[in-house]
């Protein structure tokens, strides 16, 4: 049961990173490499909510009404989000390849993000199992 809900939260995650990186990618010209990760963030928080919330922990339920439950997710994985922006954050800033090619901040930052979302998405948000 929890492998299976790992793979498939790694597998959301995945998503989520693409759609981070599209949003990043097409709103850094606009909002700058750093601005441009608040909205990507946002997104990829509503896409993960998403699949997560069919997939990874379909047989569980937050018990909470949907909206609830996606302000209650948005809330938690601010966490792995803040671990996410500051790993992408001091790359962009200290490693000259990562500040050209900000996918690999990305990358990094959602790899140490992961497992506090995961964590907090299992143990906190879908822990009821019905």
């Amino acid at each position: 049961m929890i492998f299976r809900e790992l793979v498939l939260f790694g597998m959301a995650g995945v998503v989520g990173f693409l759609i981070d990186t599209g949003v990043l990618y097409l709103l850094k010209g606009t909002l700058g490499i750093y601005g441009a990760r608040v909205p990507s963030f946002f997104a990829a928080v509503f896409v993960t909510w998403w699949l997560n919330r069919c997939l990874a922990f379909g047989r569980r339920r937050s018990g909470i009404a949907i909206w609830r439950e996606f302000l209650h997710y948005l809330g938690l994985m601010l966490g792995g989000g803040v671990v996410n922006y500051v790993v992408y954050s001091l790359l962009v800033a200290s490693v000259e390849t990562v500040h050209q090619f900000p996918i690999l901040g990305v990358a990094a930052g959602s790899v140490a993000g992961m497992a506090v979302n995961y964590l907090s998405s299992r143990y906190v948000l879908f822990r009821n199992v019905h």
